[in-house]
């Protein structure tokens, strides 16, 4: 028999969830970055009928990104120029010396493609990731419910994906932001349902009797890990992208839940209360025995492993509420990184150096070489549960 989970319950186990090609022939400079570290760019203004906008999208883009800072001409060692006009964008960036490292055309949209502008400054001139044009997907209330959502990195082109007039809590983004894993109540109880973006196409995947909740995508796409009670307790289990095979990794008394996957989709760190309060485990995704991870801190819940695979990022409690630790897994130092309240659902965006978290109602970014944070979505209700695309 399968009973509906009670309100206290969910909050309870949510929580714990528980409780290009474009790059000129000449080679390209790579510079090294260290922590807190940054490469000082000009912007010159766009031109074009687009140019404007695009040149403020270009700038805050730049700016957030942590690896470029956008300073004067004579403290620049690359200026940064193009033309946007037709929703595509046709940029260059030139060294002091005048000479080229960078050209590419980008279209789209003019959002879409100061996004793809971005990225590839990033990357031309410092070898790391952007984040530009990633994407965030939340849970919001706005219409009365529970409903998600999904945005540009920046808290533009915000777009409800689901209208189930029930609770829906839980997403979980895939690369590239194809696919969306979440929890949905539309049956009365706690089922995993799998979204393809593009299409809208919409699939009830894991419905056990029980809860099922907590599914997390792999960073390779083929596989969800999730927390399901057909057994007994909540345990860890790891099935196909469609959420077929199911089979279970963990076996204690007590509560598994909020995985998080490796880079490499081996293994996964997530929350058990099994030693009596919630700590963080890793295990790998093929079985075998879990290994405790030291934080320094009593109560640990809703990990988020970084792309580079060096951090994971985790709540503890503190005095005022919740705060977002990130975790050293090569050096095994802890730290704080938020600050201003309390501070939930932290996830690492594909950087590895920004992570995500509710704070307040609205989501934020915080840089966690810097401290810098920034406000990404707000006025959309009570905005929470952040999953970040890689």
């Amino acid at each position: 028999m399968r009973f509906p989970l009670l309100p206290f319950a969910v909050a309870a186990l949510v929580a714990v969830h528980f409780l290009p090609d474009p790059v000129s022939a000449q080679e390209t400079p790579t510079i090294t970055i260290k922590k807190g570290n940054s490469v000082t760019v000009a912007l010159d203004p766009l031109t074009g009928g687009d140019g404007p906008g695009a040149t403020k999208i270009l700038q805050n883009d730049l700016e957030i990104s942590g690896w470029l800072q956008v300073g004067s001409p004579a403290q620049a060692g690359y200026t940064i120029r193009g033309t946007a006009s037709g929703g595509s964008v046709t940029g260059w960036v030139v060294d002091r010396g005048g000479r080229e490292v960078l050209r590419a055309n980008y279209s789209g949209g003019t959002r879409s493609a100061v996004h793809q502008f971005a990225d590839e400054i990033v990357e031309t001139l410092t070898g790391n990731r952007g984040i530009a044009t990633s994407k965030i997907a939340f849970i919001s209330n706005k219409t009365g419910r529970k409903e998600v959502y999904l945005a540009d990195y920046d808290g533009a082109n915000v777009i409800q994906l689901t209208r189930d007039n029930a609770i829906s809590v839980s997403p979980s983004l895939g690369p590239d932001a194809r696919k969306l894993a979440y929890t949905g109540y539309q049956s009365g109880y706690a089922d995993v349902y799998l979204i393809d973006i593009p299409s809208g196409a919409r699939n009830r995947i894991l419905k056990y009797p029980g809860t099922n909740t907590g599914a997390a995508i792999s960073p390779n796409g083929g596989r969800i890990a999730v927390s399901l009670s057909k057994d007994g307790n909540p345990e860890l289990y790891v099935t196909s992208i469609n959420g077929g095979g199911a089979k279970r990794l963990t076996r204690t008394r007590g509560v598994e839940a909020s995985p998080t996957w490796s880079p490499g989709s081996d293994a996964i760190i997530y929350t058990s209360d099994n030693g009596g309060t919630p700590q963080l485990y890793r295990i790998s995704a093929s079985g075998g025995s879990p290994t405790l991870i030291s934080t320094g801190h009593s109560y640990n819940t809703e990990p988020s492993w970084s792309p580079d695979g060096r951090r994971v990022a985790f709540n503890v409690k503190g005095g005022s509420g919740f705060q977002v630790a990130i975790k050293d897994l090569t050096g095994g130092s802890t730290s704080i990184a938020s600050t201003g309240g309390s501070a939930e659902n932290p996830a690492f965006g594909p950087s590895s150096r920004h992570v995500a978290y509710s704070m307040g109602g609205s989501i934020w970014i915080v840089d966690i070489f810097t401290g810098k944070r920034f406000q990404v979505i707000s006025g959309v209700g009570n905005a929470t549960q952040p999953t970040w695309s890689l």
